[in-house]
């Protein structure tokens, strides 16, 4: 899946987009790739001199990877706003810096209602950057932006 499919799905536009291509779906696991480059508006700050993405954008695009895997198989929720609902035992144990390529991968644990929980990792190479337990779930109905 390219990026014009996941701008199909995601309300998420720049510079909030952090999910560039599906390499993997599947009706309970989903794979994809973030190439962070240095043009990134978030290492302006974080940091100028030694620049790294922050831990809570690396979780959110964990939860928009999975919130692409939901949206393609119950279509009936694209209308509503995905919402990242939760994180639990998130550990962060490498940088991702400019250049890193972050291959995220998601499986669905339960369901319960329209709220899902999934285990999520992103890494750089094979090593872990980040692992977590999100919990997604789905807003009112919206408009989306083209």
């Amino acid at each position: 899946m390219d990026i014009d499919e996941i701008r199909k799905l995601l309300p998420h536009r720049y510079p909030f987009l952090f999910v560039d291509r599906i390499t993997y779906l599947d009706d309970k696991r989903v794979e994809g790739i973030k190439n962070v480059t240095s043009s990134e508006p978030f290492f302006a700050g974080h940091f100028p001199n030694y620049p790294i993405m922050p831990g809570v954008l690396i979780a959110e695009a964990l939860a928009q990877t999975c919130g692409v895997m939901l949206l393609n198989n119950h279509p009936e929720l694209r209308s509503r706003v995905p919402l990242f609902l939760g994180i639990d035992r998130a550990r962060f144990r490498r940088p991702v810096r400019p250049g890193d390529t972050l291959k995220m991968t998601a499986e669905i644990m339960t369901q319960k209602s329209m709220i899902w929980k999934v285990e999520a990792k992103a890494l750089v190479g094979d090593e872990l950057a980040c692992y977590a337990i999100l919990t997604v779930g789905w807003g009112p109905e919206t408009p989306r932006q083209p």
